[in-house]
């Protein structure tokens, strides 16, 4: 881990205040808790690093079983933005280009096929550009399953643009952890439409 962090003891604090499963989105079998129900089990399909392909799940499938959290298989593909992102960066793998939907859809169409029960695009926390709607359409016309999109999102307008482009679920972080009061117009903005 790059910082001492009580996964654990946080787990155990949401799950005080909060009645819905609590899902971990892990960085690496490192970080697991057996105080969570879910786990993102993220196969990086969009890269070539053997390691997120398959090598982090090997190590934390045992945990994983020993804890009694359910796996969610997840495709997870980085597309590009203009700038290094944290996803870039530790994972050591490139994105799949921005202009370049066919390759996007056969990758998600590939994870859908080897199992995946959502595909998640990303463009990184901290991302400039956030994913296309011209890929997340282009994927939402060729897979059946559901489609997470996050990475850049900063503007209600912006989250609602994701879901019209066929999102299931958008994943907002860096904006609400800059302005936490951005949840409310993030809220107001996806109740209309």
């Amino acid at each position: 881990m790059l910082f001492n962090f009580d996964l654990d003891g946080v787990a155990r604090e949401i799950k005080k205040y909060s009645k819905v499963p609590v899902i971990l989105f892990p960085g690496s079998a490192h970080q697991l808790s057996p105080h969570v129900d879910a786990i993102l089990f993220l196969s990086l399909i969009s890269g070539r690093n053997p390691e997120l392909l398959i090598g982090e799940h090997v190590r934390a499938a045992p945990l994983i079983r020993k804890y009694g959290i359910e796996p969610i298989p997840v495709g997870y593909m980085l597309i590009e933005s203009t700038n290094l992102t944290s996803a870039r960066f530790m994972s050591n793998s490139i994105p799949i280009p921005r202009d370049k939907p066919d390759i996007a859809k056969a990758h998600a169409l590939a994870g859908e096929y080897l199992g995946m029960r959502f595909i998640y695009l990303d463009a990184g926390s901290g991302a400039e550009l956030s994913v296309p709607e011209e890929i997340i359409s282009g994927i939402k016309s060729v897979v059946t399953i559901p489609l997470i999109v996050g990475g850049g999102i900063r503007t209600p307008l912006e989250a609602k643009s994701k879901i019209k482009a066929g999102a299931d679920f958008i994943v907002v972080g860096n904006a609400f952890e800059r302005d936490i009061s951005l949840l409310t117009d993030f809220c107001k903005e996806l109740e209309k439409g």
